[in-house]
């Protein structure tokens, strides 16, 4: 399994994802999950994939070599020409619907479910930043205001603090670390998902970035990250009430009068009524 989270702000783009991938308990490996596509001054695209490895890692060669023929433009769209993200989508798209063509009916023979997952943001010249989830299928969708990330892969363990914490107007640093927190939470409850961790941040409109990082178990910062958060979690459970069931002294007890307050219970015999 593996676990990508990107996140758009109006003050750039955050990308990370970690690196395990397993074919049963006892094939367990590490491969890297993003690949970044930067000409600098011009354009600046990360991808991160999620699913089966093989499909993912085709998908990737055949988008570098990737030509999309289109009616609106001259020449056939590449990811390197294209003049908007919304175009090397589509030629992202049209990648992962020739690897399917070509390999779907004999994974399915061999029982393997075609799927893939990817995410794909960045910024070409000439228009704001960009973010897409593309799917098996080769659709997508993108980013909006009111949804400004994206999960693929083991994504319910760490999807609560980035809904409590992430906004549009979010700034960059803050974003990283809400996103390591994130790939913390997950690290934490699932085995599937492992070190090291692969970070990019990009800051809006420089077309290039130097803030890329490899984390692995010895990097200080996220050793601090996941000893503060897991000490800071505790100190804010302690720190509540225990639940009181007749009131006491507290001001928020635990039940309280109301036509809901009592259990359905099914007293005496079994000819006996609910109540």
């Amino acid at each position: 399994m593996t676990y990508c989270v990107a996140i758009k702000l109006r003050a750039g783009l955050v990308f990370l994802s970690d690196s395990r991938t397993n074919a049963g308990l006892d094939q367990i490996s590490t491969f890297r999950k993003m690949i970044v596509y930067e000409r600098p001054g011009d354009r600046f695209m990360v991808l991160l994939s999620a699913g089966n490895l093989s499909i993912a890692q085709s998908v990737r060669e055949i988008l570098q070599v990737e030509e999309l023929r289109d009616h609106d433009h001259a020449e056939p769209l590449t990811i390197w020409n294209a003049r908007s993200l919304f175009d090397a989508a589509r030629v992202l798209g049209s990648a992962v619907r020739r690897v399917h063509d070509r390999d779907a009916a004999a994974l399915k023979d061999a029982g393997v479910e075609f799927n893939v997952s990817l995410i794909f943001g960045g910024q070409i010249r000439g228009e704001g930043m960009r973010l897409y989830q593309v799917y098996s299928a080769g659709n997508f969708i993108e980013a909006t205001p009111e949804t400004p990330y994206f999960q693929i892969g083991e994504s319910k363990y760490g999807k609560p603090v980035l809904d409590r914490v992430i906004t549009p107007d979010t700034p960059l640093a803050e974003a990283a670390k809400c996103a390591l927190v994130s790939m913390d939470s997950t690290l934490k409850s699932n085995l599937s998902v492992g070190l090291p961790l692969d970070l990019v941040v990009y800051e809006a409109d420089h077309f290039q970035t130097d803030r890329v990082v490899c984390i692995d178990e010895n990097n200080p910062y996220f050793r601090m990250l996941h000893d503060s958060w897991g000490h800071k979690l505790r100190e804010v459970f302690d720190s509540i009430e225990d639940p009181m069931w007749n009131g006491g002294s507290t001001e928020v007890p635990l039940r309280v009068a109301s036509p809901r307050s009592q259990p359905m219970r099914k007293i005496g015999g079994p000819d006996e009524r609910l109540i």
